[in-house]
């Protein structure tokens, strides 16, 4: 195990935080199209208004670490993604700005408009993000002084909008198990009856990647078959997903809650074993992959970044979970709420 491997897990597991703890805010976002009261959309607001912040501190510190034990990569993917990182910067900044301004005056209309701006900040955001894990799983064009060749417009291939399409769906999966622990009444039950159809929907999309994955990026499958961590993640996958259906119907949302979480850091171990050690294929040839090896700093720059890391990340971690523990319980709605 050396310096290039630890780094390439601590990045994994950034992004995983990342996806699991935003991917419910995300999720919240999205159901909020579907809210049909102000009430309702006040709880969705407030559900996730202690939390939001501090769940997107991961993708800053994903980023941050990418810069620098990565830099090739760093610098090929933000250039290569500019337009799509950009698109989601501005969604995840305006969804933001929705939640404080939707408030600030007593007008119908001005609600209307920062809800749509809450709701499709939340929708956009998640669609990208999915599109980028479907571009780097199929590979991007990549050449031989690791330079990105392709466009904006190549990145919207059907594969990646699938993988899209299903980044939607799971966060609202995901969001909407959330809001079940924080939610009582009327909404309670709206959400309940969204639920399965998401879970029906999700299942079929993923069956739907899994089979376009063959044809499509078939070389993800070329060394993974032999890895035993592929099987355990598999099997950690179809248990997650068959649990869901059962731990909403028993009303066991927080154990439910645990499995749509288990799902995403399937999806994303299970993408991380196929490609290492790849971080990013090209789609010219094998040979221009960006690899945890051929993209990296020097080892002493990881092994001054990890001593950083082994002192940050805890802080980060036992900030996350007293957060949770103060928040925890039903959304109440005062005169102070947003």
């Amino acid at each position: 195990m050396d310096l290039n491997f630890i780094w390439f897990i601590l990045l994994m597991f950034l992004i995983i935080g990342y996806a699991i703890l935003d991917g419910f805010d995300l999720g919240v976002g999205i159901l909020h199209f579907f809210s049909k009261s102000d009430d309702e959309r006040r709880i969705n607001i407030n559900a996730i208004a202690p939390v939001w912040d501090g769940n997107e501190v991961w993708l800053i510190t994903a980023g941050g670490a990418l810069f620098a034990a990565f830099p090739i990569v760093y610098a090929t993917v933000f250039s290569g993604f500019y337009i799509a990182f950009m698109l989601l910067l501005t969604a995840l900044i305006f969804r933001a700005v929705s939640m404080e301004f939707r408030g600030k005056v007593d007008s119908p209309r001005w609600r209307k408009i920062w809800d749509f701006g809450f709701a499709s900040g939340s929708l956009l955001s998640a669609l990208l993000f999915g599109v980028t894990a479907g571009n780097i799983l199929r590979g991007i064009p990549i050449n031989s002084e690791l330079m990105f060749e392709g466009n904006f417009i190549g990145l919207l291939n059907p594969y990646s909008l699938l993988t899209g399409l299903i980044a939607v769906v799971l966060f609202s999966l995901h969001g909407g198990i959330f809001l079940m622990q924080k939610t009582e009444g009327v909404h309670k039950e709206n959400i309940a009856g969204k639920l399965n159809g998401l879970w029906i929907i999700f299942v079929i999309l993923f069956f739907v990647l899994l089979l376009y994955t063959i044809f499509e990026a078939r070389y993800l499958f070329d060394n993974v078959l032999r890895n035993p961590l592929f099987y355990f993640f598999s099997a950690l996958l179809l248990l997650s997903v068959i649990y869901i259906p059962v731990g909403i119907k028993s009303g066991k949302f927080k154990a439910a809650f645990i499995a749509s979480s288990l799902i995403i850091l399937s999806m994303i171990s299970s993408m991380s074993v196929s490609l290492f050690p790849s971080f990013i294929p090209s789609s010219i040839s094998k040979e221009f992959n960006l690899t945890i090896y051929n993209a990296s700093s020097s080892q002493t720059t990881l092994q001054t970044m990890l001593i950083i890391a082994l002192i940050g990340m805890p802080l980060v971690i036992l900030y996350t979970i007293f957060i949770y523990k103060v928040f925890k319980g039903k959304v109440i709605i005062t005169k102070d709420s947003y």
